[in-house]
């Protein structure tokens, strides 16, 4: 593969259909906006890992939000990773690209640093948010943490809040081609079942804790083509997944060429922080002017780090707090 087709697909989400299966997919590949999306932050490895699995996961689900919308990852637990936050801004208008972020919290004294990433985050939750602009209330969905990974809390989010059949195949971590300095790199595929009508769902499924699973969501006719097209995905090398010598068309053409692969037009993301000394000082507003007092440092300011991007912010503290604007 060339350069340039490399460069064409990296930081992409490739919509697609299996027309003979009635299964809908994503491919995402991220590289400049996960590599951007790390270097805000000095994370160990092993957080390094929670927030890119989380990135992309991020870019698969978000890709079918609208215009303007934002949808939110949350996963939140009660172990040294207590918090992993990614938020996936839709495009402005058609052709322009959706912006991502993403950050962790995290108690660097109790981790176990030779531990399995998603050991660390304990019992929680994951949830998805979504924001569709003002006047619209926002749409949560809450599932436990379960599975052993965050591609199956999704895959668990989906079968027990939306109902909706899904399974995600991720690879990530850091690569380097020749020349190269290295770097984190990700990509990974989503398939979903699109069901004919809302089947029966039992109340109790057979995943952890009784969590509903793909299976326990499907009827009778749907489960042999669903069976069939994650047979299918499990025979993708990580390498295939991850790119860049393989490019995503020519991986869904050898995985699914017999049951119609149609794809549309590819989304670009980008790294992007909608933070502004405006938005922070709208966050303040709400404290009284005896509690700015207390967020004023010696040299009479109050300073304010986003979280996402790192960018710093200093205020008067006479023009904060909704006291001080009475």
């Amino acid at each position: 593969m060339t350069l340039g087709s490399k460069i064409a697909w990296d930081d992409t989400v490739l919509p697609f259909q299996l027309d003979r299966t009635d299964t809908r997919g994503r491919v995402a590949r991220l590289d400049g906006v996960l590599q951007q999306v790390l270097a805000q932050h000095d994370y160990p490895p092993l957080i390094e890992a929670l927030v890119a699995e989380a990135t992309l996961l991020t870019a698969l689900i978000g890709q079918t939000i609208k215009l303007r919308w934002k949808l939110s990852l949350q996963i939140r637990g009660d172990g040294p990773a207590r918090l992993i936050a990614t938020d996936y801004y839709g495009p402005t208008k058609d052709g322009k690209p959706a912006r991502v972020r993403a950050y962790a919290s995290f108690d660097s004294d109790r981790l176990d640093h030779k531990a399995d990433p998603f050991s660390q985050i304990g019992k929680g939750y994951f949830a998805i948010l979504i924001d569709q602009g003002a006047g619209n209330m926002p749409y949560q969905g809450i599932t436990p943490i379960a599975g052993g990974s965050l591609a199956a809390c999704a895959q668990t989010y989906f079968a027990q809040s939306e109902q909706i059949p899904t399974r995600f195949a991720l690879s990530f971590g850091k690569s380097q081609q020749p020349g190269e300095a290295l770097h984190w790199r990700a990509g990974g595929m989503m398939l979903q079942q699109m069901p004919e009508a809302s089947p029966e769902v039992a109340e109790s499924g057979s995943g952890d804790g009784g969590l509903l699973q793909a299976e326990d969501v499907l009827d009778k006719d749907a489960i042999e083509d669903w069976n069939h097209v994650n047979i299918l995905l499990d025979s993708a090398d990580e390498i295939e997944l991850i790119g860049p010598s393989v490019q995503p068309t020519d991986l869904l053409v050898r995985l699914f060429h017999q049951d119609g692969p149609r794809v549309f037009d590819a989304q670009p993301v980008e790294f992007g922080c909608t933070c502004s000394a405006d938005r922070v000082r709208e966050s303040l507003s709400i404290y009284s002017a005896k509690d700015i007092g207390h967020m004023t440092t010696d040299d009479g300011i109050v300073t304010a780090d986003c979280q996402f991007c790192g960018a710093h912010y200093e205020f008067d503290p006479n023009s904060l707090g909704f006291e001080a604007k009475e």
